[in-house]
């Protein structure tokens, strides 16, 4: 960043240097003064240059843009903006409404949003633009993994351009959490196919930044928004570079040509005592674990063997070896919530009673040195995306344990997950948020997010009764034996919580860094429009 501010005052001060070295003996002529007029204009442009600050964050690549029926997409917030909002302790907070009511009696939230809200494109923002989005979510046809979110919504009715109501079937203690969605505008989206709209490609929101261009697989470039409705951001410009390795990614970082990004801890390290650098380890909600695919014929004959493989992982040395220390051992979806259950069970690393499990369950050790059951060997494929490094180490890490206990675990990178056909995939989920947020949707029998089609009755009743009730005491109650339950018939060998590795360019300013992050390390730009960038 430095560097490219530097040399552009180097070109406006060369070209300075070069018009007071011109002769003055003579008398200058028109064609001579309209010369001198462009150069002082140039001049006053590569200034302007100069002066306009921009960010280059090395992002993964986006195929659409698309926040009703996506989520963790980080760029969401520099462009879109909810009715609700959050700040920076996660919590609920006036977003494009400023203020609500809630009738108890009802279930009825009223919204009433600000004045002079506008699209990129100079339209009015109204109610209307709400209730399409969220009919658009809960639309079935849709296909959104939001759409759980939504369930209760018994009754939309827009009372006036600034108010709107929703009329809720039953209390959901979670929904203020749910309006901080992106609302995305009717004027441009009616009529369209809500998953193949080239409206995704083109994105118009309310958020902080609007779209400049975008570059397919190369950039997004996006500029502030003046008429934000707190106010216009302070760096003038902000470049999603398309930079998918996570070792690329510091390379570039080094070389300038990023400014910001999301490192594995190994390559975040490298930077922990470099000039001009700035590095932040945070606290997130984000765990990885080992999701079966409970559709597969392999986990319909063996899912009981599914505890051996959860006290199969030694999650500590994985922490250790992967993630340099940080982080910590995971044993379910809520230890970073105030609901989490302590007493639930860990499934801390005995690799003697994994193997006790299995051999009570007439597994036998074979001569390749893995169990058999029934003549069929103990084992499975971990699928894992490919261009996250940490990732990719800790499914390689895990299958080595599990294959040290005689389960014969092999690890495939595949450019693209089949989420149907795999048997098991390296998984991350969790949220900062309310504890109704990746549970219900995640592990709720048919939501909207639930891919390893986990079914357990129990665990759907508590889920539900947890989200209906604002009395803690009471929710704590209903969330304890949710993952009681969830423990003892585990969809999930939860493994680890990972930090999020931010190292940015010393001159940024503003970064929130004690607040807590979601899934791959989303809500660092919480409050994007605060920041600067502070030459020194």
């Amino acid at each position: 960043m430095k560097k490219k501010v530097i040399a552009l005052l180097l070109a406006a001060a060369m070209a300075m240097s070069l018009t007071a070295c011109g002769d003055t003996s003579k008398t200058g002529s028109t064609a001579e003064e309209t010369a001198k007029q462009e150069e002082t204009t140039k001049e006053s442009e590569n200034t302007e240059k100069a002066e306009e600050s921009t960010l280059v964050y090395g992002s993964g690549d986006y195929t659409r843009i698309n926040p009703a029926m996506d989520e963790h997409c980080e760029i969401n917030v520099l462009l879109f903006s909810g009715l609700t909002a959050h700040d920076a302790d996660d919590q609920v907070i006036p977003g494009l409404a400023e203020k609500w009511e809630y009738d108890e009696d009802s279930y009825t939230y009223t919204f009433h949003i600000r004045d002079g809200i506008k699209w990129h494109d100079g339209e009015a923002f109204t109610a209307d633009d709400v209730k399409f989005t969220i009919e658009a979510i809960m639309d079935p046809e849709n296909g959104s993994e939001n759409a759980p979110n939504y369930e209760d919504v018994q009754e939309i009715k827009v009372m006036d351009d600034q108010t709107i109501a929703f009329k809720l079937a039953e209390p959901n203690v979670a929904f203020l959490e749910y309006m901080t969605i992106a609302i995305l505008p009717k004027h441009l989206l009616e009529g369209e196919d809500m998953q193949e709209s080239d409206f995704f490609r083109h994105p118009v929101g309310t958020g902080p930044y609007k779209l400049e261009s975008w570059d397919a697989g190369q950039s997004i470039v996006m500029t502030k928004n003046e008429d934000y409705y707190l106010g216009s951001p302070k760096i003038d410009k902000v470049i999603f570079k398309i930079v998918e390795d996570d070792n690329t990614q510091a390379v570039q970082l080094q070389s300038g040509e990023i400014d910001m990004a999301l490192l594995d801890p190994k390559n975040a390290e490298n930077f922990k005592n470099m000039d001009g650098y700035s590095c932040y380890d945070m606290t997130t909600s984000d765990y990885r674990g080992i999701m079966f695919n409970f559709a597969n014929d392999y986990w319909k004959e063996n899912k009981d063997l599914i505890p051996a493989i959860c006290y199969g992982i030694d999650r500590q040395a994985i922490i250790d070896a992967v993630l340099l220390g940080q982080g910590m051992p995971a044993y379910g979806p809520l230890q970073r919530n105030i609901y989490n259950n302590e007493k639930a069970e860990h499934y801390d690393y005995n690799p003697e009673k994994a193997r006790k499990i299995l051999e009570d369950a007439g597994c036998k050790m074979g001569k390749n040195g893995f169990y058999e059951r029934n003549g069929e060997e103990i084992g499975f494929v971990l699928s894992v995306m490919s261009g996250e490094q940490d990732r990719i180490d800790i499914a390689q890490a895990a299958a080595q344990q599990l294959q040290e206990i005689g389960i014969n675990c092999t690890v495939d990178i595949p450019a693209q997950i089949d989420w149907g056909g795999q048997m098991a995939c390296l998984i991350g989920w969790g949220s900062p948020f309310d504890a109704d947020d990746h549970t219900y949707k995640v592990f709720g029998t048919d939501k909207g997010a639930n891919y390893s089609s986990y079914s357990n009755e129990k665990v759907d009743e508590y889920l539900t009764l947890a989200r209906q009730y604002e009395d803690q005491e009471t929710r704590a109650k209903y969330y304890d034996l949710f993952q009681e339950e969830l423990q003892q018939d585990p969809p999930y060998a939860f493994i680890c919580y990972i930090d999020a590795n931010y190292v940015a360019d010393s001159d940024i300013q503003g970064i929130s860094e004690n607040t807590v992050l979601g899934h791959h390390g989303v809500g660092i730009f919480w409050n994007i429009q605060d920041w600067e960038i502070v030459q020194e």
